[in-house]
């Protein structure tokens, strides 16, 4: 007869810690929806910055991948030497002080070292996400009562981990950021943390350190209040402000992600400060008879610099507007003066599902206006997006876009290929340096115009209205476009790498 061991377990024989099931789920299922907050507000801290770009996504993206698997290797290695009761506690503190300090960090760097953003960015990511997700294996050693149920109690927390960072994402993108700030819910989310430390130190009352990170938290909150880079409004897309032009009492820039997006003169909708949009309605006035109404589709609205101008000038005019971000629309009737009686009908939707939605011929004109950071969104560039414009248009339509590019102007010469799959006339305006009226081949960057229709273009027209608006542009079209164009591939929904065909850039001082 043999009674009860009292020799100590062995290294295979696991010890109990004493964490309850659903305490263990809650620390799991928070911490991995922590993670994922984290990576989504990220990119739009960075945003006014770097550009909501795919090489800005990606990069977000695989620095938080990074941190996860950092954090999981090591968080599994550290528990089996240390006691994990003592590592739980300051995971989650140290990870929210870091996490609420994030926003002053990041927009502090951006204005006055902005050379070590990228250094910064990644550190504020990978140290809370590392300690984070050493939360789960930190947490499965506690769990641990005996090997039999191994694959189950890791089986489980894996799940649960897994519906957090769905959870956290889901969250973000469709709650958090439509109704708070981005420092908000980051602040927010370190308070949380440190509450959930103090929760787990409680035991071992360790509140000197649970109040140094809630002063941290403090401390993070007003340094945001004073940090360099505040938006006067945070939509779901965009860091937006509105600038009065010291020169014209009436005159507005708004400015999104820190880049002068459209000027609008509050009392003179026919006053065009930006050279682009001079070079649209020289455009459109050369195409068109003087004062004829027409009906129009805007692809991306901004200030609706444009369609204000097309209200004035020709009046009964039909614009349709489709801008995506709810805010900016919010901003043009708040801030910008947007009267309903104008003629606008401003809609929050994306313009390729809006395009779908439009009749056969029943547009004189559609106008390419929109931009994430300086690109076009690839899914308006292709062949598809361009057969959609071709059959909204009437036998005499036009199609008149706004492009930015730079270096070898690579996206350029394929977005006009792509044009010239689909319409009969094609042409571009621009810079005289920029479209082959000199031997360079590269370019410092900035914008361009595209135009397509099938009628012919009136070149000789369409260069004194240029020459009339002072606007330095030049026009060309035949086979001169087609030199121009080289072997440019035309863009589709299957391949249509737009921000690698972008080279990198310094953003142009004005449009």
């Amino acid at each position: 007869m043999t009674g009860p061991s009292s020799s100590p377990p062995t290294e295979d024989t696991p010890r109990h810690y004493g964490l309850g099931s659903r305490a263990a789920a809650v620390l799991v299922f928070g911490s991995s929806a922590a993670v994922l907050v984290v990576e989504i507000v990220a990119l739009r801290l960075l945003a006014p910055y770097l550009g909501l770009t795919l090489e800005t996504s990606t990069t977000v993206i695989g620095i938080a991948l990074t941190a996860i698997a950092l954090g999981s290797w090591l968080g599994g290695r550290i528990a089996d030497h240390v006691d994990p009761r003592r590592l739980l506690g300051p995971s989650l503190g140290v990870s929210g002080a870091v996490v609420a300090l994030t926003p002053a960090v990041l927009r502090s760097t951006a204005e006055w070292a902005p050379a070590l953003l990228l250094l910064i960015a990644s550190l504020t990511i990978l140290l809370p996400g590392a300690l984070l997700s050493a939360v789960t294996p930190i947490v499965t050693k506690l769990r641990l009562t005996s090997l039999a149920e191994t694959g189950t109690v890791v089986g489980r927390l894996s799940g649960v981990g897994t519906v957090g960072a769905i959870v956290g994402t889901v969250l973000t993108g469709f709650v958090l950021v439509s109704r708070l700030p981005v420092s908000g819910i980051l602040i927010g989310l370190g308070a949380l943390l440190v509450v959930g430390s103090a929760l787990v130190e409680w035991r071992t009352r360790r509140w000197i350190s649970t109040a140094v990170l809630v002063f941290v938290i403090i401390a993070g909150g007003l340094a945001t209040r004073v940090a360099p880079g505040a938006c006067d409004t945070e939509t779901r897309y965009h860091c937006a402000s509105v600038v009065a032009d010291p020169d014209r009492p009436s005159g507005r820039t708004l400015v999104l992600d820190g880049l002068r997006h459209s000027y609008v003169d509050l009392d003179d909708p026919t006053f065009l400060e930006f050279t682009y949009v001079r070079a649209i309605a020289s455009v459109v006035d050369a195409s068109f008879p003087e004062g004829e109404p027409l009906a129009a589709h805007h692809l991306g609205g901004g200030g609706l610099t444009y369609p204000r101008y097309l209200a004035a000038t020709r009046p009964g005019t039909r614009s349709l507007v489709s801008e995506i971000d709810s805010g900016v629309v919010r901003i043009n009737r708040d801030l910008l003066g947007l009267r309903a009686e104008a003629g606008i009908d401003v809609r929050a939707e994306d313009g390729r599902l809006a395009l779908r939605g439009l009749d056969a011929d029943s547009r004189d004109l559609v106008v390419g206006d929109a931009f994430g950071g300086v690109s076009v969104p690839w899914h308006l560039t292709t062949v598809e997006a361009m057969t959609d414009v071709r059959r909204v248009l009437d036998e005499d339509g036009l199609y008149v876009a706004n492009l930015i590019d730079h270096g070898a102007l690579a996206f350029a010469r394929a977005e006009m290929a792509t044009l010239g799959e689909i319409f009969e006339h094609v042409a571009l305006v621009g810079e005289p340096t920029e479209i082959g009226f000199t031997n360079t081949t590269t370019s410092e960057g900035g914008n361009m115009m595209v135009l397509a229709s099938d009628r012919p273009v009136g070149i000789r027209a369409i260069q004194e209205a240029l020459d009339a608006r002072q606007t330095g542009w030049k026009i060309i079209t035949g086979d001169d476009l087609t030199s121009w164009i080289g072997d440019a591939r035309p863009l589709t929904d299957d391949h249509a790498p737009v921000d690698q065909l972008l080279q990198p850039y310094s953003p142009p001082s004005s449009q």
